[in-house]
């Protein structure tokens, strides 16, 4: 057993304080695990995972199943490597990543209900050429290609990390975490499973993830900490007759901007404020809104506990920022990228700015569109945008021309009212915006499409209306 690891240290102290308590239940409030239940399996999953050798990748693939912390214990006490995989992952995409990584076995379940089957891939004895830092765990990112990409995580990295969520978000082993949010995802790992193993906090497992359903569990359950995206509020605040939710006192938002409407809108209708919370996965939380009425755009609060960020222009009216942190990874994987991400500093592609005490994401290097040689920060136009009565959400992002220099042109994406025309919203732009800066189209649409983390990606707005030019409809449908 490796006795040293800090996480098993730490769920050595959970045991041995909550025992038989329960620690997962189900969407319905019944008992699912207690602790002893979680190392009972993890002994279990342990033993049919025998003849692997330490340093080999075990693929998990099981969803928000009961049985995660069980299976991570035993990977963490065989000296095994987790890869988390989300269940919607495409077949292609998985495929890849098993072959990047050089996953040994894949722990799978068809159902919450099944327990996870772990299927044979590579001999026994394949391992990785890990160097002296053997990582515990194994975090896809998508990175800059379409070739698959990890970062590596030793325990004590993940324990820092949990460790700082729970002393600044101030979630203790008296709260009861929802789990809706993938524990596959960073921000599902970090905020449920690591704190159920590492702090004895105990959580809800949910598989239904339609509005209506969540909050109806969450009123069910008692769930007292509920970790969110901002499209989980946003429908919320549209659902009428909402159950009354007496326990629910921690709401967190992250994964994408919180818009400021979206979280005054939520602060009348709940009597519940929502704590931003900005973090990656390369170094975990980074700044958290700690009193949740910052309504401002893109305010993600100070930096947390233990994290320390770093203007890497202060001059500049936004800039990237350098985080250091324990909890920062080692490294990407299977090759490093040391200006962005090691030696304990890793910098993001946001940029933000400073806003009193607090800090503000104003946009990312990637996301800005070059115009004839000016650069156009699309938050700016959004903000402008949302100025507009009936402009409920704005997505800006750059269209290729392929006119010479001037290769992108400005475009949007609105959810408005049907009163609102695209005509109306070009005026308003023309009237207060610099030349550079006006859209050429803004497509009114009924819904902007994000994916399982709430996320709207700017680059799959381009591609998807790229093609779209002055003869198509001014109110459209993205799928």
């Amino acid at each position: 057993m490796k006795q040293d690891d800090p996480l098993l240290l730490a769920w050595e102290a959970t045991i041995s304080h909550k025992g038989d308590g329960p620690a997962v239940f189900d969407a319905s409030g019944c008992i699912a695990r207690s602790f002893r239940d979680i190392e009972g399996h993890a002994c279990g999953f342990e033993t049919k995972m025998g003849n692997l050798f330490p340093g080999a990748v075990v693929a998990v693939q099981i969803g928000n199943h009961e049985d995660w912390s069980a299976v991570f214990i035993a990977c963490l006490r065989k000296r095994l490597v987790v890869l988390p995989l989300d269940q919607s992952i495409g077949e292609q995409q998985r495929d890849a990543a098993l072959d990047t990584c050089k996953a040994s076995v894949l722990v799978s379940a068809v159902s919450s209900e099944n327990s996870p089957q772990i299927i044979r891939l590579r001999a026994a004895n394949t391992t990785m050429e890990w160097g002296e830092n053997v990582p515990s765990l194994l975090k896809l990112t998508s990175g800059t290609t379409a070739a698959p990409r990890a970062i590596r995580f030793r325990s004590h990295q993940l324990l820092a990390d949990c460790n700082q969520i729970c002393n600044t978000m101030d979630i203790s082993d008296d709260d009861l975490n929802f789990g809706v949010i993938p524990v596959s995802h960073s921000y599902g790992f970090s905020n449920l499973l690591a704190p159920l193993i590492a702090r004895g906090v105990p959580m809800v497992v949910s598989h239904d993830r339609t509005p209506r359903a969540v909050l109806a569990d969450l009123a069910r359950t008692g769930a007292t900490v509920f970790p969110g995206t901002p499209a989980f509020y946003q429908a919320f605040c549209d659902i009428g007759h909402v159950p009354p939710i007496p326990k629910l006192r921690l709401c967190i938002s992250a994964g994408a901007p919180l818009s400021s409407t979206v979280a005054t809108k939520f602060f009348v209708k709940f009597k519940q404020p929502i704590h931003s919370f900005y973090g990656a996965s390369e170094c975990g939380g980074i700044c958290y809104d700690r009193c949740g009425t910052m309504f401002g755009e893109g305010l993600v609060g100070p930096p947390m506990q233990g994290v320390e960020v770093e203007l890497m222009d202060p001059t500049e009216s936004a800039s990237q920022i350098r985080v250091r942190s324990a909890a920062v990874s080692d490294g990407y994987f299977p090759e490093a990228d040391e200006r962005k991400l090691g030696n304990g500093v890793f910098v993001p592609d946001d940029l933000l700015a400073r806003h009193d005490s607090a800090l503000k994401i104003v946009g990312r290097i990637s996301d800005v569109i070059n115009v004839a040689g000016k650069k156009v920060n699309p938050v700016e136009v959004e903000a402008h945008l949302l100025r507009f009565k009936g402009v409920r959400q704005a997505v800006v992002f750059g269209r290729p021309t392929g006119a010479g220099l001037r290769n992108e042109e400005v475009a949007a994406c609105v959810l408005a009212s049907p009163d609102v025309s695209e005509n109306d919203l070009l005026r308003f732009c023309r009237n207060a915006l610099s030349g550079w800066q006006v859209p050429k189209r803004i497509f009114i649409v009924d819904i902007i499409p994000t994916n399982e983390r709430g996320k709207i990606s700017r680059r799959d707005l381009a591609r998807q209306f790229s093609e779209l030019d002055k003869t198509s409809p001014l109110r459209t449908m993205a799928s």
